[in-house]
């Protein structure tokens, strides 16, 4: 069973994220963990989701309150969601909930003109408007200047073609709204992991987009896109360390609770030990991973310390996970444990939001190591 409720012991939250994490922690509780099994079986989580978090006020809490939101431009709101979620073990369930408030939302809230924000903000605060981001193409993984789908100026219009894939939730800086011409959404992708949340492929022929949805000024994508991208690689730090820590809760439950020989897991040497070192290496990465939250809070994160945190936290996860699975024996290898899912999820956090590889060159580079 996933454990709800691991508080990290932290000076990073303050009382109001205290009691937003009780109120999401309690909208889990009900209206998520019930559910979750038969959404990870369906592949897909249903649209009433995004309609009961934003009535609950747990999607667009960056949207002014004058267009439907909290008015809470605090990226710590969008941290308790992550954890919470991760804690129940139900993070997969409810990433679409996460992309739309920490990928999608940044873009509409600093490059949506007047009428742009009054079209949509109140939508993506509802829940009534789900959005994504397509950066992925067939050929261009986290190379973006590879991007090869094009949108040709039409008088009022541009004429979009092109691919993307690997699309959750399912925006590029023109915003394709569903039931435009020439418009289709692919088959769902069968993925190892996060099988609660629909990852989709993407196909433009001939799609005719207003001027009116370009967001910000043309030919200032790519710039666009780089600069949301710390943010995008703090939430997935964020997420990879909670599973890291829900990890070892679930552990310390099952060694304390399983026997072996006569005696409980947990009293033998090694599991102590492999639970001491996953502790350690925990502890130690929170306290990084709060000193970059709070830059990102005040806005002077850099984009290699958010790659540092993304790479390293996603690492850790892996590692983490892998280790605790060994001690639940054929057990960790069971579906209906949460450390299984767990394993299985956390895959792909090495890879999306920018390879690791990557990371790890934006680092060097800023170093002033690399080519001239």
């Amino acid at each position: 069973m996933a454990v709800i409720g691991i508080e990290p012991p932290s000076p990073l939250y303050e009382h109001e994220h205290a009691l937003f994490r009780e109120s999401f922690r309690a909208f889990l509780t009900q209206e998520v963990v019930p559910h979750a099994a038969a959404w990870e079986r369906d592949g897909i989580v249903p649209r009433e989701l995004f309609l009961k978090a934003g009535e609950h006020g747990f999607l667009g809490m960056a949207v002014p309150e004058e267009l439907g939101g909290a008015g809470a431009a605090d990226f710590r709101f969008n941290a308790v969601i992550s954890e919470e979620a991760t804690y129940a073990g139900v993070a997969s369930a409810t990433m679409g909930l996460t992309l739309q408030n920490d990928v999608c939302l940044p873009y509409f809230l600093e490059h949506a003109d007047d009428e742009q924000r009054r079209r949509w903000l109140p939508g993506i605060a509802s829940g009534e408007l789900v959005t994504a981001i397509a950066m992925t193409e067939p050929g261009a993984g986290s190379d973006l200047q590879g991007m090869q789908a094009r949108a040709v100026h039409d008088g009022d219009s541009y004429i979009l073609n092109g691919s993307k894939t690997f699309i959750t939730n399912g925006l590029s800086l023109l915003v394709v709204e569903r039931g435009m011409d020439g418009f289709q959404r692919g088959r769902n992708l069968e993925k190892i992991g996060q099988h609660a949340q629909d990852t989709a492929e993407l196909f433009f022929n001939d799609v005719r987009v207003p001027a009116a949805n370009l967001l910000g000024q043309e030919g200032m994508g790519f710039v666009y896109l780089v600069s949301h991208l710390a943010q995008e690689r703090m939430s997935i730090a964020v997420g990879g360390l909670a599973a890291a820590e829900a990890a070892i809760a679930w552990t310390v439950d099952h060694v304390r609770a399983r026997n072996a020989f006569g005696r409980p897991i947990g009293s033998f040497q090694h599991p102590r030990f492999v639970l001491a070192e996953c502790r350690t290496e925990v502890a130690v990465t929170r306290a990084f991973v709060e000193q970059c939250l709070r830059r990102l809070v005040a806005g002077t994160l850099s984009g290699e310390e958010a790659a540092m945190a993304k790479w390293w936290c996603s690492e850790l996860q892996g590692r983490v996970v892998d280790r605790c699975l060994q001690l639940f024996g054929g057990y960790g290898y069971m579906l209906e444990y949460p450390i299984a899912r767990a394993y299985a999820d956390a895959r792909v956090t090495r890879i999306y939001g920018g390879a690791n590889e990557i990371m790890k060159e934006i680092i060097g580079r800023s170093m002033g190591l690399g080519d001239r």
